[in-house]
């Protein structure tokens, strides 16, 4: 079913205890009018497109069992009139945009059985109220939000409890001892917080243990040793922590297959045949293997020193033929000499493109086979110098398919003894987004244009980029820049995000976010604002700064006049005449309004209204997948 869901649902019958509306395509906010029907036990609407808030009428079916909000494009915070429905035993609204804090009243709950609120952006500390609710049974999910500071001690109230994820917020301070006594839980998942202290003794009494996911914290200390009594443990993540010690051997320990440790480089272990580096006064333990081992360590040596001789006997000739020339690996062998001759003498010819803080050229260094882009900063130009050390410090510790690879730096002075700095990164054969939406200001034809099939990917690059930059850093890093120009594209048409001088600084792009213009802080909604009117620029071809869109004030107000019924008047001409088959073909009504929506729904001008990076990423390969479906056989995608 399609549409909105009319007002006079609230004249079904009074007597009515089931309403199932799930797995439709209903659009729009959910009636007032809902509360009318106080006899409702079960209300499903999930996996639909429902937007705006929860009503507060909600609060009138107390007679409710079941509700599930989950799976929409729902935003604002939870209504206090949900603490009235006291009798429900599942309450579900993962994968929306609800904001702000839960409300305590939730505590007054005594029957619930399951809570799912992952996949929101619910932030402020998590109240201490829903770790009282005893009767919580089947499962917690807090996971993928913006909960801050400590852990309740009262979580080990949770005693009946069989699954808690609370990972991938922004969690600190120890874990509570009192996790302990949770004895049936048989599913932890605490990863990707910033948690600190050691594993507490207290966990040896979760005998029931299945999953167990402490990784990418700041956990310390040694792995303890009564991990190894836990037999029902079936799979043990410790990794990206700071642990250190001795692996301990015996019961999970024994399968590799079933614990993760990479990224504690402080392990070391009692096992020779393990990766890990033995620890100390074990080595010499090595000298009592046996005669055999020796002989066959000795050939595996000899064989290891003939190939290194030939390897050798390789580099000293092609070190002759490359005299003393720079490698391209070694900060300090690039100088400015190397780059003036790779970009010849910074030709125009080389240039291809013009920001901020200096000029981007195309050069070919005599010791590498593949050009390279390499971004001069003009140093008089007021914080191009802070530019360069903000770009440093973001791509230092950043590693990802859809972020564009630094090679290497050069920081030296030219030929007048003024300093020079310069950025050497990958060369992308495709160049920008913006020229493949503007192709005819950027010097090509009218017939370069990109797919609907090419925009859903390139889109979907960039939100798996920014949803790691927000959320998946050891430091959350805000771009703060990001338009169709700083978006590069290599041969495959992959999307890169580009250029951060301005990250975690300051904002200065042409789609300004509102709140930054009354004052507000610069955040991660601040890149979801960007993002959206990227999107929106992708699918209607218009620049936020074009003249025609003076009348609508914003491209945001001029799609939003549009949505849903006029969006075929404003689509790319190209994208409308060459793919879509009309405004009402079902590729338009499956894939281009969905994507249309989510741009309008990421710009909203309240930043409590945008949804986060993951629940976009989410939603636009679920859009892709809908895409592939409509295309397959086809050959247009």
């Amino acid at each position: 079913m399609r549409g909105n869901l009319p007002s006079s649902i609230g004249n079904l019958p009074s007597q009515l205890q089931t309403l199932r509306l799930q797995q439709n395509k209903l659009t729009g906010t959910i009636p007032v009018e809902i509360g009318n029907l106080r006899n409702l036990t079960q209300l499903h609407m999930d996996m639909n497109q429902s937007t705006g808030r929860i009503p507060q009428t909600i609060g009138n079916l107390s007679k409710l069992l079941a509700l599930s909000f989950a799976q929409n494009n729902l935003s604002g915070r939870v209504p206090d009139s949900i603490d009235n429905l006291i009798q429900l035993t599942e309450f579900h609204l993962d994968g929306n945009n609800f904001s702000g804090g839960i409300p305590a009243g939730l505590g007054r709950w005594r029957q619930l059985q399951k809570l799912n609120l992952s996949h929101n952006s619910f932030d402020g500390s998590i109240p201490s109220e829903i770790f009282k609710i005893s009767s919580l049974s089947q499962s917690l999910d807090l996971s993928h939000n913006l909960f801050t500071g400590p852990l309740s001690l009262d979580i080990g109230n949770l005693i009946n409890l069989g699954s808690i994820q609370i990972s991938n917020n922004h969690l600190t301070g120890d874990i509570p001892s009192s996790l302990g006594k949770c004895v049936l839980l048989e599913v932890l998942h605490m990863e990707g917080n910033r948690l600190t202290g050691t594993i507490p003794q207290s966990f040896m009494n979760l005998k029931s243990i299945k999953e167990m996911d402490v990784s990418r914290n700041r956990l310390s200390g040694k792995i303890p040793e009564f991990l190894t009594l836990l037999s029902s443990l079936q799979a043990l993540n410790l990794s990206f922590n700071h642990f250190e010690g001795p692996v301990p051997s015996g019961g999970i320990f024994s399968n590799a297959s079933k614990i993760f440790l990479n990224g504690n480089n402080r392990l070391c272990a009692n096992d020779p045949d393990t990766s890990l580096s033995l620890c100390p006064g074990l080595a010499s333990k090595g000298e009592n293997k046996s005669f055999v081992l020796k002989i066959v360590i000795s050939i595996a040596v000899a064989a290891v020193v003939v190939l290194l001789i030939c390897f050798v006997a390789i580099l000293v000739r092609r070190r002759k033929e490359r005299s003393s020339q720079p490698s391209s690996s070694d900060v300090e062998k690039i100088t400015y000499e190397d780059i003036a001759k790779a970009t010849n003498g910074f030709s125009s010819v080389n240039l291809v493109g013009l920001g901020s803080f200096g000029a981007v050229y195309k050069g070919i260094f005599p010791f590498e086979d593949d050009p390279v882009a390499i971004k001069v900063f003009n140093l008089n130009r007021y914080g191009a110098p802070t530019s360069f050390i903000a770009e440093c410090k973001a791509l230092r510790n950043t590693r990802h398919r859809n972020l564009v690879k630094v090679l290497t730096l050069c920081t030296t002075v030219d030929p007048t003894g003024s300093d020079f700095k310069a950025l050497i990164f990958q060369y992308m054969a495709n160049g920008s987004l913006e020229s493949w939406l503007y192709p005819e200001g950027h010097g090509y034809d009218k017939q370069r244009f990109l797919s609907l099939g090419e925009r859903i990917n390139i889109a979907l690059d960039i939100a798996y980029a920014l949803d790691y930059l927000h959320n998946q850093c050891a430091t959350p890093i805000i771009h703060c820049d990001l338009k169709p120009s700083n978006v590069l594209l290599d041969l495959q048409m992959t999307a890169y995000v580009s250029d951060f001088g301005l990250a975690r600084f300051m904002c200065a792009s042409s789609t300004m976010e509102p709140e930054y213009g009354m004052g507000g802080k610069i955040s991660m909604t601040g890149d979801v604002y960007s993002y959206g009117v990227l999107l929106l620029e992708m699918f209607t071809g218009r620049c936020p700064t074009d003249e025609k869109l003076k009348e609508s004030f914003s491209l945001h107000k001029h799609v939003a006049t549009k949505f849903p019924y006029g969006v075929a008047g404003i689509l790319d001409p190209t994208l409308l005449d060459n793919e879509l088959g009309g405004e009402n073909s079902e590729m338009m009504q499956s894939c281009v309004l969905p994507m249309v929506k989510l741009g309008l729904t990421c710009s909203m001008e309240s930043p409590r209204e945008r949804p986060g990076m993951a629940q976009v990423s989410s939603a636009i390969a679920t859009i892709k997948r809908a895409t592939l479906e409509l295309c397959s056989g086809k050959g247009r995608y």
